[in-house]
C-alpha cells in the first residue's frame, strides 16, 4: 500500500499498517524533518496513542506539564489532567520519533518527489505509476489526494489562522496556558526546561505576535528579555468536516480526512487513533467501518472545540463564563477530563450546574 504525506499522521499510518503485516511504501515533497507551525503539546490520549504505536518518549526530551490552564486577565481557573502529564516536544523532534519508529516497522519512503496524483486506478509518484492495494491521503489539509478522490465536499468549515514562535526563557508555569484576549487567544506551551512555544491563533490573517501581545501585558513583559530561538512561521487552523473519508481502495487520515481548531490540541490524538483504526477496518476487509469509527474518534474534539471558540466571539460571555469556572474549578476539572476521553458529558449532570449559572449569571 502507498501512503501519500510523510507528516505525523501519513507515518502514524504507515507503522499501524506495518504493525498489521502490509508492505507500505511513504511518498512526500518534503525531506525530514518536516516541521508546521502548531503548540507541539501533547496531550495524556495523545501520548498513549504513540505508545499503541510503539513510540516512547525517552527520558530528556521536551518538557512534561501538568494540566491546563484558562486566563483572561482577571479570572483563572486550572486543572490537572485525570490521566498522567502532557508533554511540550518540538514537532520536528515528534517527525524524527515517529520516522525512526516507521523505519523499524518496514516501511520504504521516497521523499523529496515532485508530482504525486491519482491516476489510471492508481497512484501516479514523478511519473511512475504505482497500484497498491490500498491508497492512504496523509497530505494535509490542503489534499490533493482527497480532490483527486471526489472526498472534498464539506459538512462544515471555519478557518482560523495561527503564528508560532519559540523563545529561550524557562517555563513559568508547569502548565500549558491558554490566554484569551478581545482579538486572539495565546497558547503557551512548555518545549523544554529552557524554551516555551508561544502560538496566536485568531480569526485575523495579518495578526501577528509582535502586535497580538500587547494584548497580554502580562505575557509580553515575561518576554520582554527573553532572545527568540525560531523565527515566526504561520499556518492555517482549519475545522473542516467532511462528507466521506473513503471510497473504494482509498482512505484518508489526519486532517486530510478533516480537522479541528488548534486550539483543543487534539489534532495529534486523532491523527494517530485514526490511522490505527485504518489498520484494523482494512485488515477486516472493511472500509466502511473506518468511515464509522472516524466520525466516532473525532465528534468529541468536535463538540470541545465548538465550546471553545463560543468564547471567542463575545467578550462579555467569554468574562462571564471564565469567572464561573474560576468559582467552580471542579466543573473545569470535569471539561478537561471530558477533553482528554476520560469523562464524558453526562457525567456534568452529576456537578452543581445550579450553582454555576448563578456564578454565570453574577460575575
Amino acid at each position: 500500500m502507498c501512503v501519500a504525506g510523510g507528516g505525523p499522521a501519513g507515518l502514524a499510518a504507515a507503522i499501524a499498517m506495518g504493525h498489521e503485516g502490509f508492505a507500505v511504501t511513504l511518498t512526500d515533497c518534503a525531506v525530514p524533518p518536516i516541521d508546521k507551525a502548531c503548540g507541539e503539546g501533547l496531550m495524556p490520549d495523545s501520548i498513549a496513542g504513540l505508545r499503541e504505536l510503539g513510540v516512547a518518549i525517552p527520558c530528556g526530551l521536551g518538557f512534561r506539564f501538568r494540566g491546563i490552564r484558562f486566563t483572561d486577565g482577571q479570572s483563572s481557573v486550572v486543572a490537572d489532567f485525570p490521566n498522567g502529564t502532557g508533554i511540550g516536544l518540538r514537532r520536528t523532534v515528534l517527525h524524527k520519533l515517529l520516522l525512526e519508529r516507521a523505519m523499524e516497522a518496514g516501511v520504504s519512503f521516497l521523499w523529496g518527489t515532485k508530482r504525486t496524483r491519482l491516476e489510471d486506478g492508481g497512484i501516479a509518484v514523478d511519473g511512475e505509476t504505482l497500484h497498491p492495494r490500498l491508497i492512504i491521503g496523509a497530505d494535509g489539509q490542503n489534499s490533493q489526494i482527497r480532490r483527486d478522490a471526489g472526498l472534498d465536499k464539506t459538512s462544515r468549515e471555519m478557518r482560523r489562522f495561527a503564528f508560532r514562535r519559540h523563545y529561550n526563557i524557562a517555563p513559568w508555569s508547569p502548565y500549558m496556558e491558554l490566554h484569551w484576549g478581545k482579538r486572539c487567544q495565546l497558547s503557551i506551551t512548555p518545549a523544554s526546561e529552557n524554551e516555551i512555544c508561544v502560538v496566536l491563533m485568531s480569526s485575523d490573517p495579518k495578526l501577528r505576535l509582535r502586535e497580538g501581545l500587547t494584548d497580554f501585558p502580562e505575557v509580553k513583559r515575561r518576554l520582554s528579555s527573553a532572545e527568540p530561538s525560531s523565527n515566526e512561521t504561520g499556518a492555517a487552523t482549519l475545522s473542516l468536516q467532511l462528507e466521506r473519508v473513503c471510497r473504494h481502495g482509498l482512505a484518508l487520515v489526519g486532517d486530510a480526512s478533516g480537522s479541528v481548531d488548534a486550539i483543543t490540541g487534539e489534532g495529534m490524538c486523532l491523527a494517530f487513533r485514526q490511522a490505527m483504526a485504518l489498520a484494523q477496518a482494512f485488515k477486516a476487509g472493511n472500509l466502511s467501518a473506518y468511515e464509522q469509527m472516524h466520525h466516532a474518534l473525532s465528534r468529541r474534539a468536535r463538540l470541545m472545540a465548538s465550546l471553545m471558540l463560543s468564547l471567542e466571539k463575545r467578550e462579555d460571555f467569554r468574562r462571564r463564563a471564565l469567572g464561573s469556572l474560576a468559582k467552580h474549578p471542579d466543573i473545569f476539572a470535569r471539561l478537561l477530563a471530558i477533553h482528554v476521553g476520560r469523562s464524558s458529558f453526562l457525567d456534568l449532570c452529576s456537578l452543581r450546574l445550579l450553582d454555576v449559572g448563578f456564578a454565570f449569571l453574577t460575575s
